[in-house]
């Protein structure tokens, strides 16, 4: 009897220690934030928290058009965002028009320096609190872009993989390497129709920690 006993009491001692160990765990759901365009958001699932999200494509493709309106659902949603805007581009009386909350965006203009931008990108990245986080590169030459050390990349992933912000890197040529959980090309000249996008060719690649899967598309909305 003492023997049994002292069984069921080691198998209860090993099971608060270790079962939950050998239990096997849902994947938690990864949360998104819409980027304001429904055409957009079918084809990406949203951009997701804490991670990087990369939107890139060449001038008139539409990058800057949809940063603006990542910004208006924002804060129109009553998330914080910052943008960091690094060759002063950042245009007001567009900005207002899309309707941004300017009550809730922070923007940082950094003068044409790299430095300063991915400096600031990160304090903000580390002071918390935003929902968004925009870093426009979209002005930086591609050249220039693909000479950004990886280790800044590592840095800014490691740093909202447990927060609830999106970091989306706005530029003209892939530059976060495999560090984006998410990568919009922007293929195409956009169409519009008021504020609705009606076509484009968008390539859509999502990696880790969201399952992998590549998707290209060639839209085009009913008006």
């Amino acid at each position: 009897m003492k023997a049994a006993v002292s069984k069921l009491e080691l198998e209860s001692d090993m099971a608060s220690r270790f079962g939950d160990a050998f239990r096997l765990h849902e994947k938690s759901v990864v949360e998104t934030l819409s980027n304001g365009i429904d055409e957009i958001d079918l084809l990406t699932g949203g951009l997701p928290r804490g991670s990087i999200s990369e939107i890139f494509g060449p001038a008139s493709s539409g990058r800057t058009s949809l940063m603006y309106s990542m910004l208006a659902y924002a804060t129109a949603h009553e998330e914080t965002c910052a943008l960091v805007d690094t060759n002063d581009v950042f245009a007001p009386t567009i900005a207002t028009d899309a309707g941004i909350d300017f009550d809730r965006l922070l923007w940082v203009r950094c003068a044409a320096n790299l430095e300063h931008a991915f400096k600031a990108t990160d304090l903000l990245l580390h002071a918390g609190g935003f929902g968004l986080v925009i870093l426009d590169l979209g002005d930086v030459a591609g050249k220039d872009a693909r000479r950004i050390i990886s280790s800044w990349w590592y840095r800014f992933r490691r740093t909202v993989e447990d927060r609830p912000t999106v970091l989306a890197v706005i530029s003209e040529e892939a530059c976060t390497r495999s560090c984006a959980a998410l990568t919009l090309e922007l293929k195409g000249a956009p169409e519009w129709s008021g504020n609705l996008l009606r076509q484009n060719a968008i390539k859509v690649n999502r990696q880790r920690p969201i399952s992998p899967w590549l998707h290209e598309s060639q839209f085009r909305a009913i008006a």
